[in-house]
Parts: structure tokens; C-alpha cells; sequence
């Protein structure tokens, strides 16, 4: 008599654990992301699970998924979308170890390239790595305002019933619809000083506002590493207050960054520590107030957050248009200002460039006793075009330059730069040390050592291609559903911008904005950078978003438009 251990074990065995079950016949697996091996290794399984009643639409006890729930066709991207959920609601906190590609694959009836291919997705964006052994690990959490609740706060602003989409929560409660009103609160009114802070604030589920890069790529690794060597190495004395100026460290490793990247030959003495270019906006408008200088020009369009800034220190800011080649010399000559606020790099929100005969003509109004103000804030990412040489390498008696992280890094380190034109440097230094006495130390020390050591030059690279595919991604939706728009500013930066022609859109950049946001997808209006009038368009950022995100955010806006 044959042992029933050697004539049922194998199968008992396969019934039992799920990492030995067979996967999903081949005609069953979804047409993404699904190699010729595992297709191979499906089509090889589907004579064992033909007869068996289980053979159905699969689940699974990890985040309860259920296969049935992916739009045919799009598996991968609706595996990708719901393990993005749960990272950002927190049911899948940095550290945890998903299923394994065979087990989860067998539990959902799928092929395993579909599971090898969300997972990829994610691992791209910097969320998901690969521990060998360890398996795979969630390492990053995106940052965003609707992580409180994923499985149903970010569908109670609803404010009418969209679609069905493969994104809408189970759990959805129809009744949350009052809630809406507080949530498109930012677009009822011209925005005020608290704008920025009320629009973070208010929940979505894309979130497409330009400014923030991809934070989830945020070296940790090596900030901890340069941390550490920092503290092993730091006399006591270096605890205590510092040089308003900033560290010498910092100020040395800044002035060789703008040397490689920038073109920009300064003494590391020129350099003064900012928190940021919002600090640096403050510094230099105190400075021309009590230089008898009560107006800074701005471009128009032009930033909302400078011009508040400016406002707040009492400077008035004029307008001055920006055409295709920059901002027009004339009209600022013409405005009578004394002092003005340019990004030439990369015009925000427009994106051009500033021309080389704006350039020129620039260059003779400054010496004719002019100041520019230039703020370097996004010129490192670049793409399809040749590096723009910064203002203050070619004027540096007349151009005081600002610069930071927050593009680099992330806003949260507070961490900028000014050069001064030597008529201001004393001024400014005075005025910084009666702010704040300087910069926290200690990150100063720990951001010179990530510059020195290479690690932000590297970090910068990674960067440029993650947000290149983003722009893509982006262009590509804005091609597909917002195909009347025009789209501005694309070769370089984390933003663009996109206006829409007479026939395109008639109605309220705000308006657009808030339907937008009452479906979920946050963007920012035109309008808000506008001092004068100009036509509808809005402002999207795409570096801290996915792909997918941005595909579907993009959809969203158009649904919204073609419902007028």
C-alpha cells in the first residue's frame, strides 16, 4: 500500500500554504507589467486549478484586497494605487515588509509579473525597496494632507457624486457632502496672507500644487550618516552661539556649490545663512525701507508668496509684464522702480527664460543705478535645455542673489542663501542677526558635510530623472484630456503652467480651481500670481506627485471643465 504521505503530501502541501499554490491561468492575468516567465509559469499552472471552486476572483488578508475590485485591464496600476493608500494612511507604516511577489500573486489569482510590476512602480517613486532576503520594505511616506484618513476623509469633500472610479473607498459616505464648504474655502475669496496655509491645510486626494519637490526621496540614509560624523567630531565650543553670518563650514561649501553649478565666483565671506528665500525676501525688504526705497517691481505674473512677503515689510510691488523673452525692460523702466524682483532662470510661473537682449538692456538699467534682486529659487532642475547662467555671475556689484534647499532638499530644513551686493552686506548681515542671531547650528554643519561629501550633487541627479518622467507623465495627460490648453514652462523646473484660449475656457481660474478641489485634486489659479488682468489658466506641480497620480489628477480637471 502506497504511503499517504508520498501520494497526498505534495498536494495536501499545495493546498495548505499559500506560497506553494499555483497562480492565475495566463488568459486570467493582466496585460501590464506581466512577463513571458510568469506568463509561462501560469499557463503551466492552469490545468491544476481549472476544477477547483476557488478559481474565481481572488483576495487576500493583506489590506483586504480583492482582485474584483481592479478595472480589467489595469491591474498593476490599481495594485500600485491601493499600496499607496495604505502607505500614506499609515496601515502600511515605513518598515513594513510586504507579501512576497509568489505568495501575494497566489492569494489574488494573478500573474506575478502583475504584483513584480506595482511593486516596481513604487519602488521608482522612492516608497518601496528591495531588502534581498528581507523581502521588500516600505522606506518613504509621501507627505500629504489627506494621510488622516485615507479609507474616508479624502471622499467626504465631495461635493457631487463624480463617476465611478477604480480610487472611490467602499466606505464613502454620502452624507459628508456638507463638509465641503470649509475645503474649497481657499478659492471663495482674493487670497490673503493665510492663503498658503488654508490650501495645505484642506484635504485631497492629489495634491498638484507647484513648489514641492519629491520628499519622499529625501536622503535619510545619508543626512543620518553626515549627522553622525558631524556630532563625533564636534568641539563644545561649536555648541554654542555662532556667527550670524553662518557657519564657515556652510558658507564654504555654498560658495563651491555656485561655483559648479551656478557660475558664480564669491568668497565664502559673501555668503550669509538665511532660513530660506521667504527670510531673505524679509531681510532685503527692512534693508531698502531704511534705504528710503519703498517699492520693489515684480514680474507679472509673477509669485504670490514674494509679493505677500514684500507687502508685509511694507514695500509696495508694482507690476511689470513678462513677455516670451522675460521681463520687459522698458515697462520697468517705465514703472520708475529703483529695485526689482526677477527669477530668470526659470520665470515663475511662465517658465521662460530670461532673453540675452533683455539681458543686455537689463545690465543698463541696473547701471544706471538699479538693483536686482534675484532669486535663484528652481534653477538646478533642468531638462531640455542648456544651463542658464545666474544674473549675479555677470552683475555682482548690482545683484543681491538668493537661493536654497527647499527645492533641493526639502522646505522643511530652512535653510537658504544671500549674496549681497557689497553696498548691502553689512545692512543685511545686521538685520539677520537681530531676526534670529543665525541659523541653527548644528543642521548648517550637517548640510556642509552632504555638500562636500558629493551626496547632494547625487541626490540632485536621482531628482532630474524621477521629475523628468513626472513632467512627461503630465504633458502626456494634459495632451489627453486637456487638449485645448497650451502648456508653458516645460523644459525645466516643478511646475507648469497652462492657459486656455477664448474657445478653451471661459469661466473663473477659482472657479475651475475649486470644482477641482471639490472633486479631490488641489491646483493653484493663475489668477492668484496675476496683479493684472490676464486669461485663465492654472499652475500644476508635478514633482511630488506619481505618474498615476498625475494622469489621474489631470483627468479629474478635465471632467471638470467639459462640465462647464
Amino acid at each position: 500500500m502506497a504511503s499517504p504521505c508520498r501520494d497526498n503530501g505534495p498536494v495536501n502541501r499545495s493546498n495548505d500554504r499559500p506560497e506553494e499554490r499555483s497562480i492565475t491561468p495566463a488568459h486570467a492575468a493582466s496585460p501590464l507589467g506581466t512577463s513571458s516567465s510568469a506568463a509561462s509559469s501560469s499557463a503551466n499552472s492552469s490545468s491544476a486549478n481549472s476544477s477547483s471552486p476557488s478559481a474565481a476572483a481572488g483576495s487576500s488578508d493583506f489590506l483586504q484586497l480583492r482582485i474584483e475590485d481592479a478595472p480589467a485591464g489595469g491591474r498593476s496600476v490599481w495594485l500600485a494605487r491601493e499600496l499607496r493608500r495604505a502607505i500614506a494612511d499609515g496601515r502600511l507604516p515605513v518598515g513594513s515588509r510586504l507579501p512576497a511577489t509568489r505568495v501575494l500573486a497566489a492569494d489574488l489569482r494573478v500573474s506575478r509579473g502583475v504584483i513584480t510590476e506595482a511593486y516596481r512602480r513604487l519602488t521608482e517613486d522612492g516608497q518601496l525597496a528591495g531588502r534581498g532576503r528581507g523581502g521588500t520594505v516600505v522606506v518613504a511616506a509621501p507627505v500629504t494632507t489627506a494621510a488622516q484618513s485615507a479609507a474616508s476623509t479624502p471622499y467626504a469633500y465631495r461635493t457631487a457624486a463624480p463617476a465611478a472610479t477604480a480610487t472611490a473607498a467602499p466606505s464613502a459616505a454620502p452624507s459628508a457632502a456638507p463638509l465641503a464648504a470649509p475645503f474649497v474655502a481657499p478659492f471663495t475669496a482674493p487670497p490673503g496672507s493665510e492663503i498658503f496655509d488654508e490650501l495645505r491645510a484642506a484635504p485631497a486626494r492629489i495634491d498638484l500644487s507647484p513648489g514641492v519637490p519629491d520628499l519622499s526621496a529625501f536622503p535619510r540614509t545619508a543626512w543620518l550618516r553626515a549627522e553622525r560624523s558631524v556630532l563625533a567630531g564636534l568641539a563644545s565650543a561649536e555648541l554654542g552661539y555662532g556667527d550670524p553670518h553662518g557657519t564657515p563650514a556652510l558658507r564654504l561649501a555654498v560658495a563651491n556649490w555656485l561655483a559648479r553649478n551656478r557660475g558664480i565666483r564669491a568668497d565664502p565671506d559673501e555668503v550669509l545663512i538665511v532660513a530660506g528665500t521667504a527670510q531673505a525676501l524679509g531681510l532685503i525688504a527692512q534693508v531698502l525701507h531704511h534705504d528710503g526705497i519703498p517699492e520693489i517691481a515684480v514680474e507679472d505674473p509673477g509669485s504670490l508668496g514674494a509679493r505677500q512677503h514684500l507687502r508685509h515689510w511694507k514695500l509696495a510691488t508694482p507690476p511689470v509684464p513678462v513677455d516670451d523673452d522675460g521681463i520687459r525692460v522698458d515697462a520697468l523702466r517705465s514703472s520708475g522702480a529703483r529695485a526689482v524682483l526677477l527669477t530668470p532662470a526659470h520665470q515663475f510661473p511662465t517658465g521662460v527664460v530670461l532673453g540675452g537682449g533683455r539681458r543686455r538692456e537689463l545690465m543698463r538699467w541696473a547701471a544706471d543705478g538699479g538693483l536686482i534682486v534675484e532669486d535663484d529659487y528652481d534653477a538646478e532642475h533642468r531638462y531640455d535645455r542648456a544651463p542658464v547662467p545666474a544674473l549675479r555671475s555677470l552683475l555682482p556689484e548690482q545683484v543681491c542673489y538668493a537661493g536654497s534647499v527647499s527645492k533641493l532638499l526639502a522646505p522643511a530644513l530652512r535653510v537658504g542663501w544671500l549674496l549681497p551686493p557689497p553696498k548691502y552686506r553689512k545692512a543685511l548681515v545686521d538685520a539677520k542677526r537681530f531676526a534670529d542671531l543665525g541659523n541653527a547650528g548644528l543642521p548648517q554643519l550637517v548640510l556642509a558635510r552632504l555638500v562636500e561629501s558629493g551626496e547632494l550633487e547625487r541626490g540632485l541627479r536621482l531628482l532630474r530623472r524621477r521629475h523628468r518622467r513626472r513632467r512627461d507623465a503630465m504633458i502626456a495627460a494634459i495632451r489627453a484630456h486637456l487638449p485645448d490648453a497650451t502648456v508653458h514652462g516645460a523644459a525645466a523646473g516643478l511646475h507648469l503652467m497652462v492657459t486656455f484660449g477664448p474657445d478653451g475656457y471661459r469661466g473663473s481660474d477659482t472657479d475651475l480651481a475649486a470644482a477641482a478641489l471639490a472633486r479631490g485634486v488641489k491646483v493653484q489659479p493663475l489668477s492668484w500670481h496675476s496683479q493684472r488682468p490676464s486669461p485663465p489658466g492654472l499652475v500644476l506641480g508635478y514633482a511630488a506627485r506619481t505618474p498615476d497620480e498625475i494622469t489621474e489628477g489631470v483627468a479629474v480637471v478635465g471632467k471638470v471643465l467639459r462640465s462647464g
